[in-house]
């Protein structure tokens, strides 16, 4: 991989911050509802860096983004709301100061106390944070004597909170940032073979890219969802009114033909669940993939497809997980999923897999099924995720490798 955590200095490397101001990007982008925060995983996330900061006798100026504003600022998408609540998830006081660079700001954080915390504005409210503008990242830059990273979930981002400011402040990886980093490396920068991949989802088109770069670092690729529809198709089987690309049958062909020349086993279902329709609790049944009708659609791996991943899988040292293997919003066509992750669970458990999981529809399946925790790590990034796991640089991440290295 691109990136390689141990060329990153961490809070471990930083000099004394007692007085010092420490700015810190965080990713506050959490789902809200009336005002109040409905899932505070990603605020819990930001609790070991912040904490570790303050207790120190830094002045921490949290950093982040809101939503997408469309042309300056909105007070629907402020950050004023994510003060009381990060402040709820630390167990101390957190200040809200209403803008994020100019006078206002910087008198707001001069009257701060060493070990005092405060959320600074929206940074998308200015034009200049997502165009990694070089005067409103030195703007930004005034407010702080150091920076600090702790969100990878942006690091995908070439912007002036999660790549500019690295530039011109000295620079560290966050706690969460560093835990991710480490657990990334151990998946599939220098792993401990076999590895597998679980790939799901419901299009190819969108993960081209991973199946391309996980044919060359994986074992065994383990491909659910509808996607192993557009394979299963490009390979002559008849899929029925299924989702399906036929579009990118020669794509598949070729990810196959890729896969066999660097020696990776691809995995598709033999056994599939169909229904006429899809809905929950809809009448279904298990079938070989040859024999899918013409007015079925195919919504779940078989109990016989599920057994033989498991067994592919007990051979294995590592896996990286991303996306479901079927419907599994809706019951039974979750089973599938469930299934496996349970398996790879426990097999993390037992200490013989390394196991690493994310994407938004991956933590909600892992939770679905009642194993998130039981993963060696599970990563609520979305995009920047996704970009590993095509072996893409993230900028944010390589700001941060160079100012380090």
């Amino acid at each position: 991989m691109a990136s390689d955590p141990r060329a990153f200095r961490t809070l471990d490397d930083m000099p004394a911050v007692a007085g010092k101001r420490v700015l810190v990007r965080e990713d506050l982008n959490v789902p809200m509802q009336n005002g109040v925060v409905s899932d505070s995983t990603r605020l819990l996330a930001t609790v070991a860096t912040i904490a570790a900061l303050a207790d120190r006798g830094a002045v921490v100026l949290v950093v982040a983004h809101f939503g997408r504003p469309k042309a300056g600022p909105d007070p629907a998408l402020s950050l004023r709301p994510l003060a009381p609540a990060l402040s709820d998830v630390l167990g101390r006081p957190v200040r809200f100061i209403p803008a994020c660079i100019g006078a206002e700001a910087e008198a707001a954080v001069a009257a701060l106390q060493p070990g005092e915390i405060a959320v600074l504005e929206n940074t998308r409210f200015h034009a200049g944070e997502e165009a990694n503008d070089p005067a409103f990242t030195a703007a930004l830059a005034r407010l702080g004597d150091f920076f600090v990273n702790d969100s990878f979930s942006t690091a995908h981002r070439a912007h002036a909170s999660t790549e500019g400011l690295a530039h011109v402040l000295p620079a560290f990886a966050g706690l969460a940032m560093q835990a991710e980093l480490d657990a990334l490396e151990k998946a599939l920068g220098k792993p401990e073979h076999p590895v597998a991949a679980v790939v799901g989802g419901a299009k190819v088109s969108t993960k081209l890219d991973v199946l391309t770069h996980l044919v060359t670092r994986v074992d065994h690729l383990m491909i659910g969802g509808a996607m192993a529809n557009t394979f299963l198709a490009a390979k002559g089987v008849s899929v029925g009114k299924s989702l399906c690309e036929h579009e990118l049958a020669e794509t598949a062909l070729g990810i196959l033909a890729a896969a066999e020349a660097a020696g990776c086993t691809v995995h598709l279902p033999y056994e599939v669940v169909v229904a006429r329709e899809f809905a929950a609790h809809a009448p279904s049944r298990s079938c070989n993939v040859f024999e899918v009708a013409a007015d079925e659609m195919i919504l779940d791996l078989g109990e016989a497809a599920v057994e033989a991943l498991a067994d592919a899988l007990k051979t294995c040292r590592t896996l990286v997980w991303n996306g479901p293997l079927g419907a599994f919003e809706i019951a039974p066509f979750d089973a599938g999923t469930v299934a496996l992750a349970r398996i790879a669970a426990a097999l993390t458990q037992s200490g013989g897999l390394l196991s690493v999981a994310g994407g938004g529809d991956t933590v909600a399946a892992l939770n679905h099924a009642g194993v998130a925790g039981q993963f060696s790590y599970v990563s609520t990034a979305g995009g920047a995720f996704l970009e590993w796991m095509e072996g893409k640089a993230l900028p944010g991440v390589e700001a941060l490798r160079e100012t380090g290295a």
